[in-house]
């Protein structure tokens, strides 16, 4: 078994690699004056397994293209079995039509991946579940929600409350809720356009208790600020947010939040407010369980 990565997130590969008392596999990737991508694989990969980790977020179409070219020079140096390690699956809002002249982009990476010669796929928390049906080849979803629910059992909360943020989100919040023994809510939300959302309601009671605001993607922060607004206008004590993925494209911190916390399926820059909670275990527990498999 061999890990390989590309040039998202190079700590995370790091760290699983450390769980799994290995060194990531050695490659070298250059770019040209005019942009392109060059990869050269520095070891022997000739009938071996291999994990390839990259989590397209921040520059979606370069780390895309970066991961296609590596899928490209691992297959051609021999490798026996490529599985994608996508921590973040890029497009996966754009997994339907909502007009009749818009693209399915998420159907597109995936029709992509397994052109390149990706033989499985391993994500964390995919926007929709209906994604897994755009591959012809094994999707493993893995959830962040185990972790991002061990961190807030640390701050010992009395009353939760888990609110989702729109309805759409409110098959996660219930799960949430489960793990937490917490009661649930939710606020409908209207969308004005790609960046502004309006609260229209909020149901459900947070008077006197502690909010755990949850989504799977946190962008411009716009929708947990309107979420967190109401929430206190309504009378919560205690406001925290947990989201699976940060873009966080918008300011720092998020108004109105006591405690945020993210996992680090995508690199986040120094210096940020959120509390960061590693994905590295979750992935190294199933690369080990892979390798038992295998040999």
């Amino acid at each position: 078994m061999r890990l390989f990565a590309g040039s998202s997130h190079p700590r995370l590969a790091e760290e699983v690699a450390l769980q799994l008392g290995i060194s990531p596999g050695r490659s070298r990737i250059e770019h040209f004056p005019d942009g392109e991508i060059g990869v050269q694989i520095l070891e022997e990969v000739q009938g071996k397994e291999i994990f390839l980790l990259q989590s397209p977020a921040h520059r979606p179409n370069h780390y895309l293209m970066e991961l296609l070219v590596m899928v490209d020079a691992l297959k051609r140096a021999g490798a026996r079995r490529i599985t994608a390690l996508l921590p973040y699956y890029p497009y996966a809002r754009q997994d339907r039509r909502d007009d009749k002249l818009v693209p399915i982009t998420a159907r597109l990476v995936a029709d992509m991946l397994q052109a390149a010669g990706v033989c499985r796929v391993v994500t964390l928390g995919l926007h929709t579940d209906q994604i897994e049906g755009f591959f012809s080849i094994p999707v493993q979803n893995l959830s962040g929600r185990s972790l991002l629910v061990s961190a807030l059992r640390e701050l010992q909360l009395k009353s939760p409350v888990v609110v989702s943020t729109d309805i759409g989100g409110n098959r996660l919040a219930r799960k949430f809720a489960e793990d937490l023994d917490a009661h649930l809510a939710f606020v409908h939300k209207k969308r004005l356009n790609a960046e502004r959302v309006e609260a229209e309601a909020l149901i459900g009671r947070v008077e006197g208790r502690e909010v755990v605001l949850v989504d799977d993607i946190c962008s411009t922060g716009h929708t947990l600020e309107m979420a967190a607004r109401i929430c206190r206008e309504r009378g919560a004590r205690l406001v925290v947010g947990a989201v699976t993925h940060g873009l966080f494209s918008g300011p720092d911190p998020i108004a109105g939040l006591d405690r945020f916390f993210v996992t680090d399926s995508i690199a986040q820059p120094a210096g940020r407010k959120e509390t960061v909670v590693s994905c590295a275990p979750l992935l190294a527990a199933l690369l080990k369980k892979d390798e038992g498999i295998c040999n």
